[in-house]
């Protein structure tokens, strides 16, 4: 594993008639609708009949995101676990990128970086040798849940670094606050990320030409306001465990067990007594829906729970 964190540098863009190969690092918060958007650019990108690579960094060793993103993502899926594409999986993550490009020549590219990365720090990888040399615009998408900044739930740190390096803010789950909020809600993140557009979305639908039009110069640019420096975050912050449960155990028992952990983030299948639910905890926001067709069988039966290291203890008696 490449460990090293690459330089800064200054990158001076293509030149010629070939402008490159359009890339998106999609960021944002724990629970933000990182993942829906993504298969919303899938789905997109197949009516189109393009190929579309995306690579998924999931925070956690379960393998969540990859059963819902593997079928629709289809060959040009893949997915880089045990550490951080900003930092960590850096060196992963460049080859990672260049394997696809020799292998299914993509039109598109999608990094989803996981809900704790920092976006600019990703997308230096796309300056680097030899991705440098197909890539072509490179932007960061930062999604944002927006119940969490009307309840004003974990915006500084890594939130703050996360939409303070976007070129643009994605505002989704607008349907679960109040519209009089919007305006708000949007002055607050543009507070944070002076110079980057915010558009409003509900389960991650957006106008896929606002982020690949067919005219490149018409599209988003990289934001000159947003922080260029590598921010030092810290890893150490959060941690993700894997939550065991029965089979058969009704859904008003798992969410009443769920709610008092108070995590962050928890994402998992369970065989309820109301048979396979897709679990998807936000907060305090707990939902239940079915599952995607097909999916690990291994995976059933626990959730993924992420959480600040400090307050851990309550979570032991759920561990496998």
């Amino acid at each position: 594993m490449n460990n090293e964190k690459p330089e800064p540098v200054v990158r001076t863009g293509k030149v010629g008639p070939d402008l490159g190969v359009p890339a998106l690092v999609v960021s944002g918060f724990l629970g933000a609708g990182k993942t829906t958007l993504v298969k919303h650019l899938i789905a997109d990108a197949q009516q189109q009949g393009l190929k579309l690579a995306v690579i998924s960094n999931e925070f956690g060793e379960l393998g969540i995101d990859r059963a819902l993103l593997q079928e629709e993502g289809g060959p040009g899926y893949v997915e880089l676990e045990g550490g951080c594409v900003c930092c960590q999986l850096s060196g992963e993550l460049l080859n990672t990128l260049q394997n696809l490009w020799e292998t299914i020549r993509p039109d598109r590219v999608v990094v989803e970086t996981s809900g704790v990365a920092l976006p600019f720090e990703t997308l230096l990888t796309f300056w680097r040798e030899p991705v440098t040399e197909w890539v072509g615009e490179s932007l960061a998408v930062v999604v944002v849940n927006a119940e969490q900044v009307a309840q004003d739930r974990d915006l500084a740190d890594t939130f703050e670094q996360q939409v303070s390096s976007a070129d643009l803010v994605v505002l989704n789950k607008v349907d679960l606050v109040p519209p009089d909020s919007f305006g708000r809600l949007e002055d607050l993140l543009r507070d944070m990320a002076p110079g980057a557009p915010v558009i409003r979305s509900i389960q991650g639908n957006i106008d896929t030409t606002i982020v690949f039009p067919s005219v490149p110069m018409q599209g988003p640019t990289p934001n000159p306001k947003r922080k260029p420096e590598l921010l030092p975050h810290a890893h150490e912050e959060f941690e993700a465990q894997v939550l065991s449960f029965p089979d058969n155990i009704t859904p008003e028992q798992l969410i009443k067990q769920l709610q008092p952990l108070h995590a962050l983030r928890i994402k998992g299948i369970i065989n309820t007594s109301e048979g396979l639910k897709l679990v998807q905890g936000v907060g305090p926001r707990i939902d239940l829906s079915l599952p995607p067709a097909n999916f690990p069988q291994e995976i059933i039966g626990r959730l993924i729970s992420i959480r600040r290291k400090v307050d851990l203890i309550e979570l032991s008696r759920y561990e496998k």
